[in-house]
């Protein structure tokens, strides 16, 4: 059994890879009863059908102790909170608020909710853990508001109110921003805005008070439903007003500085849409996607794209145009030179990006410069890890003769002296054969497809 280890904190059952490598969620025997009751209540029913809650079929069971065997609808990729954008991130806090309020109407609530439970499908945040949902008691205080507070509103708030980069905090804080930081971090007026006063400042006011005491949930004012559905709105109404403008970042107009003309950019745009027909992938990986101009090439021909980015106000406006126009594609944020590594518990509860890869064909356009020239990371170091990434890749060479490289050389010395075609080529060719290679018009920049050697 290949058990995963994202899953191995719940009794009530776990994810693993079956022998003909299927991905398939077991539930136990002491996850039966709310599992049955999900079902029965017509709860899966209603957020299925609104595309809320993964879908599910039941298998037979591969092992002994189970109860019940699903196979969830296919994840095209898993994403993790900390490489979203602030965008996703409210969204998929929204879409967590509005899942526990219709728990309630059939009677159960979620006992956690954690944003791991989040992936985005097609654009759209979808919640993907099915056993995260319990019978509701009357009385019972929300067990997964802390968890939903440092999850979802404290990095929310930090990114709105006090720095959008506070969301990288979430990988280095496993289970959510503490509180009490996020408290420290937040404006002071923070503390005489009603909501986050009372979800944040109190909250972590009352965290510190009860630390190390011994406390049972059993003893004390208990809490009504109509009380936990005025939580739940109040949390609601919270996470909406809490807004980002992104704007103000090098990246963030791009391509409105680019060093192409029309006709050029247009002939790069007809290239590398030559390129995918020549791989004709179904997984592509734009690891410098900027807005997604290059990478909804990929997506508008049906293949699952993923669009990496290290700017957060370039992922954000390709998420927002994600959303109106539908396109299924997932932007994501990602420093190419500090990638996503494996983290939790032995380093198995979240994969790194090489764990969740090889995609069938990675492309680097106008990125080599930005890695190799302002980052000093050799070309082979960078062949080396792209042909790790992907089993084809379409990169594209600046020369230092190009104006933008030029600007980065402006205030340094060139110490770079393989940085040239020849010594790009040679450098990649010890990991990649060269399938295609064409000089985009009226530019001095050169495109490659290249097919890994593994």
């Amino acid at each position: 059994m290949n058990k995963l280890n994202s899953s191995f904190r719940d009794p009530a059952g776990f994810i693993f890879k079956s022998s003909d490598n299927q991905i398939l969620r077991q539930i136990n025997q002491i996850g039966a009863e709310e599992f049955d009751l999900l079902l029965s209540s017509g709860l899966y029913e209603n957020l299925t059908k609104k595309g809320y809650l993964i879908a599910h079929s039941e298998v037979d069971n591969v092992h002994a102790d189970a109860y019940k065997t699903i196979k969830p609808d296919y994840l095209p990729f898993i994403s993790y909170p900390y490489e979203w954008s602030f965008g996703q991130l409210k969204d998929a806090a929204l879409l967590t608020l509005y899942i526990q309020k219709a728990a309630l109407k059939k009677g159960m609530s979620l006992k956690d909710a954690s944003a791991y439970n989040v992936q985005f499908v097609k654009g759209k945040p979808v919640f993907i853990d099915t056993l995260s949902f319990e019978k509701y008691e009357d009385g019972k205080p929300w067990v997964a508001y802390k968890q939903f507070c440092q999850h979802f509103l404290a990095p929310l708030a930090l990114a709105s109110l006090t720095d959008i980069r506070c969301l990288q905090l979430l990988k280095s804080n496993i289970d959510g921003i503490p509180l009490d930081l996020a408290s420290t971090l937040l404006p002071r007026k923070t503390k005489f805005a009603f909501s986050l006063a009372t979800h944040i400042h109190w909250h972590a006011k009352t965290q510190q008070k009860y630390a190390g005491k011994q406390t049972n949930q059993k003893t004390g004012k208990g809490v009504s439903e109509m009380a936990m559905r005025g939580l739940i709105d109040n949390l609601i109404n919270a996470v909406k007003r809490l807004t980002w403008n992104p704007k103000g970042t090098e990246w963030g107009e791009y391509y409105t500085f680019t060093n192409y003309s029309d006709s050029s950019f247009d002939e790069k745009k007809n290239l590398v849409s030559s390129f995918i027909d020549e791989v004709n992938p179904s997984s592509l990986w734009d690891l410098g996607a900027n807005d997604g101009t290059f990478s909804s090439i990929g997506a508008l021909k049906g293949i699952e794209t993923v669009a990496f980015d290290i700017d957060p106000i370039a992922v954000e406006k390709n998420y927002r145009r994600v959303k109106q126009d539908n396109i299924s594609m997932l932007p994501l944020q990602l420093d190419l030179t500090n990638p996503s590594n494996a983290i939790g518990w032995a380093h198995e509860e979240r994969d790194s990006l090489e764990q969740r890869g090889r995609a069938d064909v990675v492309m680097a356009l106008a990125l080599i410069h930005h890695i190799s020239i302002s980052n000093n990371v050799p070309l082979g170091k960078v062949a080396e890890y792209l042909s790790k990434l992907g089993k084809n890749v379409i990169i594209e060479f600046v020369p230092k003769e190009d104006s933008q490289v030029k600007i980065l050389l402006a205030t340094r010395e060139d110490i770079f002296v393989d940085y040239d075609l020849d010594g790009f080529e040679k450098a990649f060719s010890a990991y990649f054969d060269i399938t295609k290679k064409q000089k985009v018009g009226d530019s001095l920049r050169t495109l490659y497809l290249l097919k890994s050697k593994k």
